[in-house]
């Protein structure tokens, strides 16, 4: 059995190699920092933790029990919320813990629609409908890519949910939590805010402060424009203290067990991080986005929402129905070294073959380009989509841009005076 996993070994090294020389603009990814990856890699992996620090059912956690403290800390700072949870193990996760926390089955709630951009936690065969909960869609402006305000609060008013949801996938720009909010709390729903997209931009002061606005609780993966592990969280200013406790119970002992304490360390790592230097990082990713916007744009390439500047996040959704759609062009563009995903449209039925590709400048951004950069980007994207050239032409291209682009930014890098400071913590 040993040539299988050195047949596995094989494949993570060929994984490896093919990304050094891509571009990956996922929108739903990033790096992590040399020094979470370390954590990943730590004893932490191999050890359990059920419960809250202080309170465990395993014993052996003295240390975890310490990290997972500072964790907690640092995420309130980071946040300024009055309560954090680092348990969960994936946005999903948090996202189920908190329907079992703030509804039961039978309950309404009203969210984007699939189509309109919303994530799969909200469908029928995702957490929504694993929890029973009733969904009612917030009517959509597909000219602006947002909620309708005034169309929201009509339906907010009608439905009267127990659950107000906001957050998408293609998270262009900020939700109008702020314009419902009068409608919100008259309602008298909770509202939720899933910022798994849009948590690092938020955290680096961008983009938009739901916890101000009116939102009760934020949940989030922590590894797209939050450059994390593959870890979740929780995030909240609770109604009371009933809400502090059901959230707390709805992720422990409600959707996880051991919580996968070395992603909970490198979660405290990166959030220390990000209290550094997650405000450039997000000003940086925006201005990349929004100039790779243009660059498409000037290029012949429908980029949605021009009139708005693209975005104002790490996204951006193309049009690229004249082009052959998005499932070629995402193919096209993989077979090119640039890593991306079709994405459907608001005019979209079919997943699998839809008109739109999304883009994220979150990596490239991570990596240390700049605005100039997306110019060249565009240009390679160009030449696959509208061009037609050659995929194994434009890819020598591309091996060559990234070349340049191999070193992790905005994080404590040995020789950095931070990384000597965090070691001291």
């Amino acid at each position: 059995m040993r040539s299988e996993a050195n047949y596995i070994v094989e494949q993570v090294d060929k994984h490896h190699d093919w990304f050094g020389k891509s571009l990956p603009m996922i929108a739903s990814e990033n790096l992590i920092s040399p020094l979470a990856r370390e954590m990943l890699v730590s004893d932490f992996h191999d050890r359990y933790a059920e419960g809250l620090p202080g309170d465990r059912y395993y014993h052996g956690n003295i240390y975890v029990d310490k990290v997972e403290i500072r964790a907690t800390e640092l995420a309130k700072k980071l946040f300024k919320c009055e309560y954090a949870d680092t348990r969960p193990i994936s946005g999903t996760v948090a996202n189920i813990g908190i329907l079992k926390a703030l509804g039961k089955h039978g309950d309404s709630i009203t969210h984007t629609a699939l189509s309109d951009g919303a994530h799969i936690s909200t469908a029928k065969f995702g957490a929504v409908g694993i929890r029973g909960l009733v969904s009612h869609t917030y009517p959509f402006d597909t000219h602006e890519m947002n909620i309708n305000v005034d169309a929201a609060k009509r339906t907010l008013l009608e439905v009267k949910p127990k659950i107000a949801l906001f957050g998408r996938s293609v998270f262009l720009f900020p939700a109008p939590i702020a314009e419902l909010r009068d409608t919100l709390e008259e309602v008298g729903c909770a509202v939720w805010y899933d910022g798994a997209h849009v948590l690092g931009l938020i955290a680096g002061g961008k983009f938009q402060d739901p916890l101000r606005e009116g939102a009760h609780v934020i949940s989030g993966s922590t590894h797209k424009t939050f450059p994390g592990p593959q870890h979740g969280i929780v995030i909240a200013n609770p109604k009371d203290d009933k809400m502090a406790r059901r959230l707390s119970s709805g992720i422990f002992p409600g959707v996880t067990s051991n919580h996968h304490l070395h992603a909970m360390a490198a979660l405290g790592i990166s959030l220390a991080e990000h209290i550094e230097f997650g405000a450039d990082y997000s000003d940086q990713i925006i201005r990349n986005a929004q100039a790779l916007g243009q660059a498409l744009h000037e290029r012949g390439i429908k980029v949605l929402c021009e009139h708005k500047g693209f975005t104002a996040s790490h996204a951006l959704a193309l049009d690229v129905e004249e082009h052959g759609g998005g499932a070629l062009g995402s193919q096209l563009l993989e077979d090119s070294n640039i890593i991306a995903n079709m994405n459907m449209l608001p005019r979209d039925t079919k997943p699998r073959s839809p008109s739109g590709i999304r883009l994220g400048s979150q990596e490239l951004t991570r990596l240390g380009m700049k605005e100039s950069h997306m110019s060249e980007v565009a240009e390679l994207i160009k030449r696959i989509i509208v061009d037609k050239e050659p995929t194994e032409k434009v890819k020598l291209d591309v091996i060559n841009l990234k070349k340049d682009f191999s070193t992790i930014q905005y994080c404590f890098n040995e020789g950095h005076p931070a990384y000597e400071r965090f070691k001291l913590v």
